[in-house]
């Protein structure tokens, strides 16, 4: 049993420096995909319309909460970037879909990419930071009504 601790520590040992040196690569992908994905999962029901910043809804916009944030990491170990991408994205999508309900909005706006304080605004695309163990996606965006 200690020969089976000493082989695993070892192994572990080995394996931090290539760990250390993996990049964080920063991938941008299309948010509709996701969102499609995540709806069609049942995960996103739909009563929460998401617009992202340069995308406007038709009718009376009611701010409701400003600077509504929303972090994700998740597992990334020998996933493929769309795929671990878009998991979390739709892992922050349900957070962001739960607070808007609370707060009785109907829609989330001027949706960005937010990953360390840094945005990032596309009207078509996210921003994915993806190492070798994990895979993040932070979005900021703001509660309102859509009448």
């Amino acid at each position: 049993m200690k020969a089976k601790h000493l082989s695993l520590c070892a192994l572990f040992l080995m394996a931090l420096p290539f760990a250390s040196m993996a990049a964080d690569r920063v991938v941008h992908l299309p948010f509709a995909q996701a969102l499609a994905a995540g709806q069609k999962s049942g995960k996103l029901d739909g009563s929460v319309k998401f617009y992202l910043a340069g995308t406007q809804p038709n009718g009376k916009l009611n701010v409701l909460k400003e600077n509504v944030e929303v972090s994700r990491k998740t597992n990334a170990f020998g996933k493929k970037e769309p795929v671990t991408c878009a998991w979390v994205l739709q892992s922050v999508l349900i957070s962001l879909q739960e607070q808007a309900k609370a707060a009785g909005a109907n829609a989330v706006v001027d949706v960005v990419s937010n990953y360390d304080g840094t945005e990032y605004s596309d009207s078509e695309a996210y921003e994915c930071h993806v190492g070798l163990l994990m895979s993040g996606v932070q979005l900021k965006g703001k509660l309102a009504t859509v009448e």
